[in-house]
């Protein structure tokens, strides 16, 4: 137990509560600062919703789903934003009310769109075979009413240059406008007694984040609604995607919440300002939400030269902390077992992790006093997907230890053998 609720940056630079970390949970674990994950919250909500009130945040499960994190997150208010009958599931077990998750994702079983639509969710389907599962409950259910939402894909290029991660020039996910497919399924559900169409969904993937293509993403589907007449019309879903807090190492000059806020708001009040009822602005964040609420520490184990490079190995992997692998080096911090001999001598060392694949590299090229037998490492932002991609490959997961109020959490135990290989799946 930490003896006063200081940060959780201040409180992993002690040495002698990592060592009694690890007697606990090994040589290397997650660490998740529930504080910062509540201002990052607070801070989100209020860019957002003191210039339009009727504003929701749907936590984007996928980006992280320890059903701790979610958990908190449902306590602040999120509703839960789910890709799959799996995660629909956890957002139920860990006590979301079902009015309260948002069912998107481009693979939906007639199960899962039965199932949203009779618990009440946010359904928006995806494509024209989901439509057809939604028409069919509707006529089977005739005297149930219904609410349903559409994904739309359209050209959000400027100049003719698509903003969409690795330049890809249209998204693949969504019911074309330009093509005719959004119209078809337009066409046949409006049509039924029971159903009413209430929200439209526009995610996009985008390699820069910049508010310009959520002004875009928000103004395109505000049309729909006029050229369309959704009468019916409840959310205006602009999808996720946004900057978060993001250290100057890896990205500077990032937009604010406030700069997201106050760009998507001017359009929602613009369109809708002088309706009695206006629709809800849904956002989706993933990234942005908890990247910053996460730190991954990893004992030293060995330094080693090869052909005059340096190598310090961890109790760790790539992927732990980047599962893309991507080449940046993460914010990180060396916690020394001793006392600095105050040299502050600078040297060059790659930090390597335990897999035997030769790139699991850690960081590449760090400048600074080489790290000790027995220190530990501290990486920085790795909150998102990290935990969700980590493979089960060579050991087992590592346990994740919350921090709030000055106490410590076990969120997840380190994975044992029986986990890993659960007896119930293999065959032995």
């Amino acid at each position: 137990m930490i003896t006063n609720s200081t940060e959780l940056s201040t409180y992993s630079q002690n040495y002698k509560t990592l060592s009694n970390l690890e007697q606990e949970h090994g040589s290397s674990f997650y660490l998740l600062d529930i504080d910062r994950l509540q201002m990052n919250y607070k801070k989100m909500e209020t860019a957002f919703k003191s210039r339009y009130e009727k504003f929701i945040i749907g936590y984007s499960y996928k980006t992280n789903y320890i059903p701790y994190l979610c958990k908190e997150l449902d306590k602040l208010g999120a509703y839960a934003e789910v890709v799959s009958k799996l995660e629909y599931d956890l957002a139920l077990k860990i006590g979301v009310v079902p009015t309260k998750i948002i069912f998107n994702g481009p693979l939906k079983t007639k199960y899962d769109i039965e199932t949203a639509l009779n618990m009440g969710s946010i359904l928006n389907i995806d494509s024209t075979y989901e439509m057809k599962y939604v028409k069919e409950h509707c006529l089977q259910n005739p005297d149930t009413s219904f609410k349903v939402g559409f994904r739309v894909n359209f050209d959000i290029s400027t100049n003719g240059v698509s903003p969409l991660v690795e330049g890809f020039e249209k998204s693949r996910f969504g019911m074309c406008v330009e093509n005719g497919s959004f119209q078809l399924v337009w066409k046949q559900l409006k049509e039924l007694p029971n159903l009413k169409i209430t929200g439209l969904h526009g995610h996009f993937s985008t390699a820069n984040r910049s508010v310009s293509t959520f002004e875009k993403i928000t103004q395109s589907l505000c049309d729909i609604v006029k050229e369309y007449k959704l009468t019916d019309l409840e959310y205006i879903d602009i999808g996720g995607g946004i900057f978060g807090e993001v250290p100057r190492s890896l990205i500077s000059n990032t937009p604010t919440f406030d700069d997201y806020g106050e760009a998507v708001c001017k359009i929602m009040n613009k369109e809708f300002g002088d309706k009695k009822e206006k629709p809800y602005l849904i956002l989706e964040p993933g990234i942005s939400m908890v990247a910053n609420t996460f730190q991954f520490v990893a004992k030293v184990v060995e330094t080693k030269n090869i052909r005059n490079e340096t190598f310090v190995l961890v109790d760790g992997s790539v992927h732990n902390i980047k599962p893309t692998m991507h080449k940046k080096n993460l914010p990180m911090r060396v916690i020394r077992s001793s006392v600095d001999d105050g040299s502050n001598r600078s040297d060059t060392y790659h930090i390597v992790g335990y897999t035997c694949l030769e790139k699991d590299y850690l960081a590449c090229d760090v400048k600074s006093q080489m790290p000790l037998i027995g220190d530990f490492i501290i990486f920085e932002n790795v909150g998102a997907y990290t935990l969700v991609f980590n493979p089960p490959f060579i050991k087992e997961r590592p346990a994740v230890v919350a921090f709030y109020d000055g106490k410590t959490t076990i969120a997840r135990k380190k994975e044992s053998f029986k986990e890993f290989f659960n007896d119930k799946l293999y065959q032995f």
